[in-house]
């Protein structure tokens, strides 16, 4: 189904409903809920998802599973969604918080291929098969370990969204702090208060969002650690195993076809 409202189909006795939404760039959902618990996938762009847990953004290649009524609120910037609405006996992960979660590429294919399905799909014929093993995939998918949340001050919240599509290792709070007319002290305390996190922490995260998504676009090893501020990619290499426990180039790896990332060795 594709544009098709939630409500207009949500009484439809099926444990899963799959819609595909385009939404122009800048599209605000406010806060809201759902009966069913939910995973949402962008197929092109970025999404930001708030919840009462806090807020951050969903990367190209990344999906976030929200429980049954979860209030969330979510931006589009720019995206085209492939959602799962499921009622909560079939839930296939547990838990009240969201989490953000790796999509794989059979993932992917199953949520493009479950989005052309009927409302009333048969349950026993291919699309209900293919229903079942994307519920099998989301509970089995990886959770992204790492997240940039997102302040609730206006003018910072711009500033680290902005942050987001172009970050740099090589920012420092030093550089934040001047355009926000703040001493680097004041701020770093600021920063640390609005989002839960370090600056440099925060930074970093940013940096490995952006490199999941260039990477998993097929873009080599060197020229995302370049792109990125980092003297070589071998300093680029040794930070990303340190902080996710599998290599850059096992990314691209994943995205051609194995299930997982391969661990560093």
């Amino acid at each position: 189904m594709r544009n098709v409202p939630l409500d207009s189909v949500d009484a439809i006795e099926r444990d899963v409903l799959a819609i595909g939404t385009d939404y122009a760039p800048g599209t605000l959902l406010e806060m809201h809920h759902h009966r069913r618990a939910q995973f949402l996938y962008g197929a092109t762009g970025l999404m930001e998802v708030g919840t009462d847990d806090g807020a951050w953004v969903v990367p190209p290649h990344c999906g976030v599973w929200i429980p049954a009524n979860k209030p969330h609120r979510v931006r589009m910037v720019g995206v085209s969604t492939r959602s799962l609405y499921i009622e909560p006996s079939a839930a296939p992960r547990e838990g009240s918080r969201c989490e953000v979660l790796l999509v794989s590429p059979l993932l992917r294919q199953l949520l493009l291929e479950a989005t052309q399905a009927q409302a009333l799909y048969g349950e026993h014929d291919r699309d209900g098969l293919v229903m079942r093993l994307t519920l099998a995939e989301i509970a089995r998918a990886a959770t992204l370990p790492i997240f940039a949340p997102l302040p609730k001050d206006r003018v910072l919240h711009r500033l680290c969204v902005e942050f987001l599509y172009a970050p740099s290792i090589r920012a420092t709070a030093g550089d934040w702090a001047v355009q926000l007319h703040r001493s680097e002290r004041t701020f770093t305390r600021f920063f640390r208060a609005e989002t839960g996190m370090p600056f440099g922490e925060w930074r970093q995260h940013a940096c490995l969002i952006s490199a999941l998504s260039r990477l998993a676009e097929g873009q080599p090893v060197t020229a995302v650690a370049l792109e990125l501020g980092y003297d070589s990619p071998g300093a680029f290499s040794t930070m990303f195993r340190r902080r996710l426990g599998f290599s850059p180039s096992s990314i691209s790896h994943s995205m051609m076809g194995d299930s997982t990332p391969e661990p560093a060795g």
